[in-house]
């Protein structure tokens, strides 16, 4: 299955996909689902950064989608990026997110970016956690009942990953 870059004509499928999983799902605390023209405007912001914003597609579908973002805004998280991964609800359990996590990950090594972290919404979200146990992420800790949704208290789990020489040597590449 192939993986891309995303394009502006990606993003009414991306909406649908995220739309699923704001009103159904706790991997967001979204309570309502943006449209296109704020999805547009996130991902022109992910991409005016340098970062890579993904897509998997089978026969002209998108199957799930992928990006990093600006961990915090203050100069000193330069160096550190969050992720997020969306798969279609009919696509869920079929190896979509490895691939794409798998492929930001290689992509935000070339960059000057050193840790990435995974903010995964819910302690329940097992399967995303797993995912990126798997691929080198660390438990660095759990925000107990930050988030309320569907009348219920949610947890935020936080996951960590070096990229790259991580730690080891100084950032090169950003002012």
């Amino acid at each position: 299955m192939p993986v891309r870059p995303s394009t502006e004509a990606d993003l009414q499928e991306i909406q649908q996909i995220y739309a699923h999983h704001v009103t159904r799902g706790t991997a967001t605390f979204e309570t309502a689902p943006p449209d296109v023209e704020e999805l547009s405007r996130r991902r022109a912001s992910i991409l005016s950064d340098g970062l890579p914003y993904l897509v998997a597609e089978a026969e002209g579908q998108i199957t799930g989608y992928a990006y990093a973002s600006r961990y915090r805004p203050r100069p000193a998280y330069r160096f550190t990026i969050e992720d997020s991964i969306y798969i279609h609800p009919e696509h869920v359990g079929k190896g979509i997110g490895r691939l794409l996590l798998s492929e930001l990950i290689a992509q935000c090594e070339q960059g000057p970016w050193r840790q990435m972290i995974a903010v995964i919404g819910d302690s329940a979200n097992v399967p995303s956690i797993r995912l990126h146990e798997a691929l080198g992420f660390r438990h660095v800790g759990i925000f107990h009942a930050v988030g309320w949704k569907f009348e219920r208290w949610l947890d935020t789990v936080l996951m960590q990953r070096s990229l790259g020489t991580g730690d080891q040597t100084a950032p090169v590449g950003l002012p």
